[in-house]
């Protein structure tokens, strides 16, 4: 088989789906005899058939697999649940499917292969989120089809990703406040949770320290466990700060309330920034109101899929971190002390 021609080249090039061509190569039944032939030609041409053998290849599926850590996914409103919408809509666009697979904590410490490798349904893998480093290791190093890694990356580890611009966005956003006279700012996150909320902690101690303010360890505030799950409340007591800087929205959202419960005024007393521009939908939470920094989604998503198909398809494509830009969008959460 020619290098990089899938099932999907195939029924794009006929204006058919992929499982017509599926059939119509396997030799089962389900399509006519016609459409049986013209797919043959079409796929001959296309290098698709053994010139050596006059039988098929291995079949390329057309389809590419998504390992999401199951409690990052939650629900399709989520933050993950619009970047695998994302990244469904770039697979389509380049004729391929999306199969989705949930990955189970027990199956991650145990460096358990995904189901969809054992099965052989997929020809590249998508891993999305925070993973641990001994099973990037193993996915890495095991699998025999080109993977990419999205929203996530292990410097100790050499991958292909795609990440938002964690470090210098946070670092925008904490300049940002002390532009506008915030001199005692809290950075709200667990920096031992995920690698980017640790990269935005970082981003926001260089700005602090570009503009001569001494950071303080009181100053950290932490918002959910190592594990990920989110505290219910996060401020449980006033502290002497005129400004937060939240690793996300959610988190934001969260503090905000806290906030409030203790008699603080949003911006009128204190200032608040998120990072993502995103809040689930339906939970009561005002998707217009937390200055933040806004993460493109579409364009993270965009980028991994053309990436790993040029990857299986042995053309060439930028290796490594490839970062992508956001920007601050101005909302009601911030207010200037000057």
């Amino acid at each position: 088989m020619a290098k990089g021609v899938t099932l999907a080249d195939i029924a794009a090039k006929v204006g058919v789906s992929n499982v017509a061509v599926s059939k119509a190569l396997s030799g089962k039944p389900g399509v006519s005899e016609e459409l049986r032939g013209r797919i043959k030609q079409v796929a001959e041409q296309m290098g698709y058939i053994s010139g050596s053998s006059g039988r098929s290849a291995p079949a390329a599926t057309g389809n590419i697999g998504v390992i999401m850590p199951e409690n990052y996914y939650g629900y399709s409103v989520s933050f993950y649940g619009q970047l695998y919408e994302k990244v469904v809509r770039a697979l389509y666009d380049n004729h391929y499917y999306g199969i989705l697979e949930l990955l189970k904590k027990e199956d991650e410490q145990e460096n358990n292969t995904p189901k969809v490798l054992q099965d052989g349904k997929v020809d590249g893998l998508i891993l999305v989120g925070q993973l641990g480093e001994t099973y990037i290791d193993a996915i890495v190093s095991q699998s025999r089809l080109p993977v990419f890694f999205l929203d996530t990356y292990m410097p100790s580890i050499a991958f292909d990703t795609v990440i938002s611009d964690g470090y210098y966005g946070t670092y925008l956003l904490t300049d940002y406040l002390i532009r506008r006279g915030h001199k005692r700012i809290g950075y709200v996150g667990n920096i031992d949770a995920t690698s980017s909320i640790a990269d935005r902690f970082w981003g926001y101690r260089k700005a602090l320290r570009e503009n001569g303010i001494d950071y303080r360890e009181e100053w950290e505030i932490s918002d959910r466990s190592k594990y990920g799950k989110t505290h219910d409340k996060i401020l449980t007591e006033k502290r002497d700060l005129d400004a937060y800087v939240c690793n996300c929205d959610f988190t934001a959202n969260i503090l905000i309330q806290n906030l409030e419960d203790m008699g603080y005024s949003v911006p009128d007393d204190v200032s608040v920034v998120g990072f993502d521009d995103f809040l689930p939908i339906g939970m009561g939470m005002d998707p217009r109101r937390i200055t933040s920094y806004s993460v493109d989604l579409e364009r993270m998503a965009e980028t991994c899929v053309t990436s790993l198909i040029k990857k299986i398809r042995h053309e060439k494509y930028v290796e490594g971190v490839q970062i992508i830009t956001g920007r601050i969008v101005e909302k009601k959460t911030v207010q200037s002390r000057i």
